[in-house]
């Protein structure tokens, strides 16, 4: 004892000790532990100390901290990685994520859980030393114990009640006899299956430029064929792009007449490509012999910044508020049905497959759903209202006059809309930056499947061919992640990956005809291609009139 007394861990705490002692009354101060920092009360008996980190047991001059109640994260020093967070969004982007990394994620945290904080049964108290009074122990500093076996080895079998032994260690699957480095949870997680995730490509396979290409919402500037042939509109031309041999050919110039592109839409099966203009003009031209077809000078009183086709049925949606449509096929020039649903421009069309209904989005936050051929809805004429409240009847006469549904669940301008090509009748719509938000409609009964807050504007939306998910890119956000393209699983909402590369808002999505490419334009003047999606499973399935299931209702 003599040589500890004189050590230097020694003469630091009688050094310690005499400063206390100079303090003032020991009735009145606290008691530090100059060794730990926790200060303690000299009226109370036990030590309480202020970190989430408490005393557990003390072995003489060691200190054995009891990590149960704490916060694990604060308790063992984890870095959060997650980054600032807003608080009014439930779900953010990140910056780079994949559903392999998600699951990786997962399952280090619940192992990390596991090894950190075992079940395991609580530590055997060691024996009170000793002591004189009580005053001496409140006074005197902590020393070395004086039993001199300092390391105490027992059997695990008879720690807990020599007298009572367990059969415990007869078990041959005990951790005792274990030779992984983890627990028998861990290990059970790690080595039990786990679903396969594909990986996608981050990079795109190509990038073209796209000078003049518009930076605006409210337009539809690329458009993608069933014959491979890209449609682009940039500035006042519309130029094409070949697929197969990468060859870009010019369609038409507006320049001529002082006008400018703003939309684009091939028709199903042909070689026809609509064209809108800012001033309300439209016109057809067939990208084989690259020649006008048909031109309407007066289809809108303002400019078209949506288009949709339905076979021979063409759908133009403008800023004057008004949905049209004409039969290419026939000579006159007026539309055969007008319809008025929103109150401000109208910026999203798309037509269901095999002739359903219509639906459009404007920037009064509505979706209207309409369909021409005069089905009524199933429900009682008067108001119906779904889950969110957010469905209105407006008017249930059928007549293609006025919308079937009108939801107003969205609070910014609807632009994004995609029927589901595997469950009919499923429609997805997307909200602007005040909304965020993809929400999921059945068109039948007018209700709200599901919705998801992506974080960041929603620009666009389409389906896979191949798979069921769902593509979605993004503009202005509340986070560090922005103008993103995003793939999402349905109807689990799960994030498959996130494709990161334009500067700018990405505006315009398109998917080529056999569902394995898409491209991205975005206000940075650039076309990205990325291979999304697998190929289709057993090759390519042609369309035949012996598939009855297609032709039935």
């Amino acid at each position: 004892m003599s040589g500890l007394k004189n050590s230097p861990f020694g003469k630091r705490l009688r050094a310690t000790y005499q400063d206390n002692e100079e303090d003032g009354p020991r009735r009145n101060r606290q008691r530090v532990n100059p060794i730990f920092y926790t200060a303690t009360s000299s009226t109370t008996k036990d030590a309480t100390p202020e970190s989430p980190i408490t005393t557990r047991d003390m072995y003489g001059d060691r200190f054995v901290p009891s990590r149960d109640a704490g916060d694990m994260r604060t308790s063992y020093h984890l870095m959060d990685e997650s980054g600032p967070s807003t608080p009014s969004k439930s779900r953010i982007i990140p910056t780079e994520s994949d559903a392999l990394k998600e699951q990786a994620n997962a399952i280090f945290t619940s192992i990390l859980h596991t090894e950190v904080t075992p079940p395991s049964p609580r530590r055997p108290t060691s024996p009170q030393r000793p002591t004189t009074s009580s005053s001496a122990t409140t006074t005197l500093p902590p020393s070395t114990p004086t039993r001199k076996r300092i390391f105490h080895y027992t059997s695990p079998a008879t720690s807990a009640n020599p007298s009572t032994p367990t059969r415990r260690l007869d078990t041959p699957t005990d951790e005792a006899y274990s030779m992984s480095p983890v627990r028998a949870e861990s290990r059970q997680l790690l080595e039990s299956p786990h679903r396969q995730l594909r990986s996608v490509c981050k990079t795109p396979y190509r990038v073209l430029d796209a000078p003049d290409l518009a930076d605006d919402f409210y337009l539809n500037l690329v458009d993608w064929s069933n014959t491979n042939v890209l449609g682009v509109g940039l500035g006042s031309c519309v130029y094409l792009w070949t697929a197969h041999n990468a060859a870009v050919s010019k369609l038409c110039d507006l320049a001529g007449s002082n006008d400018t592109v703003s939309s684009v839409s091939w028709v199903q099966k042909g070689t026809l490509l609509a064209i809108g203009t800012l001033s309300g003009r439209m016109h057809i031209y067939d990208a084989n012999t690259l020649q006008v077809q048909r031109s309407y000078n007066n289809a809108h009183t303002q400019r078209i910044g949506a288009l949709a086709w339905n076979s021979h049925i063409l759908s133009s949606g403008s800023r004057d508020r008004m949905v049209h449509h004409r039969d290419v096929r026939e000579p006159t020039h007026r539309p055969f049905k007008r319809c008025a649903g929103h109150r401000q421009e109208v910026c999203g069309l798309k037509w269901a497959r095999d002739g359903g209904p219509l639906a459009s989005g404007g920037n009064d936050n509505k979706v209207c759903i309409w369909d021409l051929r005069g089905s009524k809805r199933a429900s009682v004429a008067g108001s119906s209202t779904s889950g969110s409240g957010s469905v209105e009847d407006a008017g249930g006469s059928g007549n293609g006059d006025a919308p079937l549904w009108k939801f107003h669940e969205h609070t910014a301008a609807v632009k994004a809309l995609a029927w589901d090509p595997h469950v009919s009748g499923v429609l997805a719509t997307g909200g602007g930056t005040q909304d965020k938000h993809i929400r999921f409609w059945n068109t039948f009964n007018g209700t709200m499947l599901s919705e998801l807050d992506t974080g960041s504007q929603v620009c666009n939306l389409i389906w896979s061919l191949t798979s069921h998910e769902l593509v979605s890119t993004h503009g202005f956000s509340s986070t560090t992640a922005q103008n993103q393209i995003c793939i999402w699983k349905y109807p689990t909402l799960n994030m498959v990956a996130s494709l990161t590369g334009h500067t700018h808002r990405v505006l315009y999505l398109a998917m080529s005809p056999d569902g394995e490419t898409i491209v991205t334009g975005a206000g940075d003047e650039t076309l990205r291609f990325w291979n999304a999606f697998p190929k289709k499973e057993g090759g390519e399935k042609r369309e035949t009139r012996l598939d009855y299931g297609r032709l039935i209702r």
